[in-house]
């Protein structure tokens, strides 16, 4: 009997709900540098990696969202290696897996601070560069910010990126990319782009000032339990990639195991919510374009394709096979589909695939993307090593979808259903 055919009599299992912990249990060391959407909880990889890997092997992330793989692989004297066709990704999770000499930081940080106050009009800055000037001239960056704030975060994006040492920098423009929607028009409870007209005004530098403070000491706490062997020699543990899953940087059946989350259908969401450091940093000039990188994206759907899931092909036709939204689904199926024989390739035999994933639902019709992923690579030759049903905690995600549309709405609606009440950890084995 297929796994598939089992779903429904899987009860949950509350020890991996974590249900007790709190924002501060989940963002220990550096893991709340920066708010990322939808990222799954480290205690959740940590004990995936514990029950599945032991120290030497390479774990990876194919997509790897903030880095929460990569930092708990290192602390644990694993080797890993992380991918994200995203840039601000990768920045954040390099950032939160680098380890920096603790004075030469807080130095760089007293200097910074110390120049900043002292460049209160951004007329003030002696040269300004064609990058900011290229992304000043964003429209967006109008959208979403007054000029007073567009102002303010001009002078301190230009004295960050003076600063000579790279892995300072970088920490730097995290610490930027944190304060950005506090200092923006975005509705501060909304994870949706809304724009709030009324928003009160935050100071940027007092702002940035606050969250480098915390970073710091944050860092130190990451410093004090990285092993020394891989402190000395990060980049013989640690591999981040901005690239997509279909391109892994690795030979043949060298990884142990993989962990990841990946994206849901109709991705674009996750973009939406990257815009604004996106904007910043110069990744995005056309939203559309930006959109299309990742997977499953609607703008690249077109027409029937392979899904190798019966259930795949019955969501499909359910959904009705020539609509719009079925050849979303059927483009993100495809896309994954085409990633599993990716991580097929760099999987050692016995090594385990851990992919955490929810269901959800769009007209009625459940999306079960835990059961097509199970169904795709019992078809690559894997088998059921384990499935584990766990509720989900607070994820940085709207939480619930207008039944008839199937787009995220605000929790008032009335006309609403939960998205992802609960998900499940496929553990999976190459055979």
């Amino acid at each position: 009997m297929k796994a598939t055919n089992s779903f429904k009599v899987i009860s949950i299992d509350h020890s991996w709900s974590f249900a007790g912990l709190t924002i501060k249990d989940t963002s220990y060391l550096t893991h709340g540098f920066y708010t990322y959407p939808a990222k799954f909880i480290p205690q959740v990889v940590s004990r995936l990696i514990e029950s599945h890997s032991k120290v030497g092997d390479i774990v990876l992330d194919p997509f790897m969202g903030s880095g929460t793989t990569i930092l708990e692989a290192i602390v644990k004297s694993r080797k890993s290696i992380g991918v994200d066709i995203n840039e601000i990704a990768c920045l954040v999770a390099k950032v939160k897996t680098t380890p920096i000499n603790k004075s030469i930081l807080l130095e760089e940080y007293m200097k910074l601070e110390k120049d900043i106050h002292q460049r209160d009009k951004y007329k003030d800055i002696e040269t300004s560069s064609v990058a900011l000037q290229n992304i000043l001239k964003n429209s967006r960056i109008d959208f979403w910010f007054k000029p007073a704030q567009k102002e303010k975060l001009s002078i301190l994006w230009t004295r960050i990126n003076e600063v000579d040492n790279q892995d300072v920098k970088d920490f730097f423009l995290v610490g930027f990319a944190q304060i950005l929607k506090s200092c923006s028009i975005w509705m501060q409870k909304s994870v949706k782009p809304t724009r709030d007209m009324t928003k009160s005004d935050i100071e940027p530098l007092n702002a940035f000032q606050s969250q480098i403070k915390k970073m710091i000491k944050k860092h130190n706490d990451f410093m004090n339990v990285l092993p020394s062997n891989v402190k000395n020699n990060i980049d013989k543990y640690r591999t981040i990639e901005c690239g997509n899953a279909y391109k892994i940087p690795c030979g043949n059946e060298k990884i142990g195991l993989v962990i990841t989350s990946p994206p849901y259908v109709t991705s674009y969401e996750y973009a939406d919510l990257h815009q604004l450091p996106s904007l910043w940093f110069g990744y995005m000039s056309e939203l559309s374009e930006f959109r299309d990188k990742f997977i499953g994206s609607a703008y690249r759907a077109n027409g029937k394709v392979e899904l190798h899931s019966k259930t795949a092909d019955d969501l499909a036709n359910k959904l009705d096979i020539n609509s719009k939204k079925s050849r979303e689904v059927q483009t993100y199926f495809t896309d994954m589909y085409n990633t599993f024989i990716e991580m097929k390739r760099v999987l050692r035999p016995k090594g385990k695939i851990c992919i955490v994933i929810g269901n959800t639902q769009f007209k009625n019709v459940d999306i079960l993307n835990a059961e097509v992923f199970v169904e795709q690579l019992e078809s690559l030759g894997f088998k059921v090593f384990d499935i584990i049903h766990r509720e989900i905690p607070s994820k940085m995600l709207p939480s619930t979808r207008d039944i008839n549309t199937g787009q995220f709405v605000k929790a008032d609606n009335t006309n609403k259903k939960l998205a992802y009440p609960t998900e499940y950890i496929l553990i999976m084995e190459k055979i």
